[in-house]
């Protein structure tokens, strides 16, 4: 009853922002919202349940060249607050199966960001809590889908002392990005390695104890995305496995590579067909998961007459690392070099604000303890989103 209640409130509190952000429009001010509800069915896996889980958000982004006059300036925030179930318990995959679950329910600044642009807005440096994963790593086409490696490679997911800069907790960020000719581009960022934000129980770290992680990426962004990328923790961190002689996880260095491709193969803005591809690799040591593989297909524009009707299926596979099997084996469980996943979902908006999308996936988890190993989760999704376009 109280989730009820939230949500409600939400939806009432987000259905004003239009008339808020037009008048933050007029400041030079672009303030958005959105509030997702996700219904989720585990209808095969650890055990049948289903579950509600909400997300909301709020964003701001102020052009500051128009408000103060600093030419090229920018800022933004992003309030984020995450409650509900924990379907991944019951569904027993190690990448995951919905991408706003979260460990612990709670609100806080997800990002907070200034940005001075230069070189006649071809280079920008951007400084504050920002999402790693808006400009790295990152398929577009694959937005749309729900299990979370098609978000990020789990190998790059699965690093640092408590996760990379990406949902739901960033870490201070400092990031160059520089566009190259027509179409291409090159970016890198040094990151604060331990994420956290105000409203996490430790709060911003501000001392960078546990190093920085390093990444880069060039591309070009010719018919889509086609890019090359790699990163590097600054600091040595437990292997999941090997023991020194004194009993103490070996200390290794966590790096890694990946290379993705999105196109449009078909159609145009309005209706067209995007395929999407990415691997990644990583040194295999530190983390659950060596490297990985996700692909797919975006139809957007599929039913005639609905223009925003979009149909979206991926395949995805997280590689082990070795160590990590060899845990599996010594807790007893029979493991297998990965796990694979595939998703279809399709999306459609019921109004202006207001969007629907079912979702299907099945799990071939990488480990089992005489169970079985098969994985089947149905969702539905509600997305009421308000802001400036």
């Amino acid at each position: 009853m109280q989730s009820i209640r939230f949500s409600l409130i939400a939806v009432s509190a987000l259905t004003a922002a239009p008339a808020c952000a037009q008048e933050a429009s007029e400041r030079s001010v672009a303030v958005g919202g959105r509030y997702v509800a996700d219904t989720v069915i585990v209808a095969q896996g650890e055990e049948s349940r289903s579950f509600v889980l909400h997300d909301v958000e709020m964003t701001a982004e102020a052009d500051l060249q128009k408000l103060i006059g600093v030419k090229g300036l920018s800022a933004g925030g992003h309030l984020l607050a995450n409650f509900g179930g924990k379907p991944n318990d019951a569904a027993g995959t190690l990448q995951g199966i919905n991408n706003i679950e979260v460990g612990s329910a709670r609100a806080k600044l997800y990002e907070a960001w200034v940005q001075q642009a230069f070189a006649a807005s071809r280079a920008s440096i951007r400084l504050g809590l920002t999402d790693l994963n808006a400009d790295f790593y990152q398929n577009d086409s694959a937005g749309l889908l729900i299990a979370p490696p098609f978000g990020i490679g789990s190998e790059l997911a699965a690093t640092g002392p408590n996760g990379p800069s990406i949902f739901p907790s960033t870490a201070l960020t400092a990031r160059l990005s520089v566009d190259v000719g027509a179409h291409g581009y090159v970016r890198a960022a040094v990151v604060d390695a331990k994420s956290g934000v105000l409203g996490d129980p430790t709060g911003i770290d501000f001392r960078f104890r546990d190093g920085v992680l390093l990444i880069g990426e060039a591309g070009t962004t010719w018919g889509g995305k086609l890019a090359l990328g790699a990163w590097r923790y600054s600091q040595r961190q437990d292997d999941v496995h090997a023991l020194t002689a004194a009993g103490d996880p070996v200390q290794r260095i966590a790096q890694g590579a990946y290379v993705l491709i999105d196109q449009q193969v078909a159609g145009d803005e309005e209706a067209g067909t995007h395929l999407f591809a990415r691997i990644g690799l990583s040194e295999g040591k530190t983390t659950p998961f060596r490297g990985g593989f996700q692909a797919g297909v975006l139809v957007t524009g599929l039913v005639p007459g609905r223009p925003d009707s979009q149909v979206s299926f991926g395949v995805e596979h997280g590689l082990l690392s070795h160590g990590f099997s060899g845990n599996l084996l010594d807790e007893g469980f029979s493991a297998a070099d990965g796990e694979t996943g595939i998703e279809l979902t399709y999306q459609d908006k019921l109004a202006s604000f207001l969007s629907i999308q079912p979702d299907i996936q099945y799990i071939r988890r990488a480990y089992s303890d005489g169970h079985g190993r098969d994985t089947l989760v149905t969702g539905l999704r509600l997305i009421a989103a308000f802001g400036d376009d």
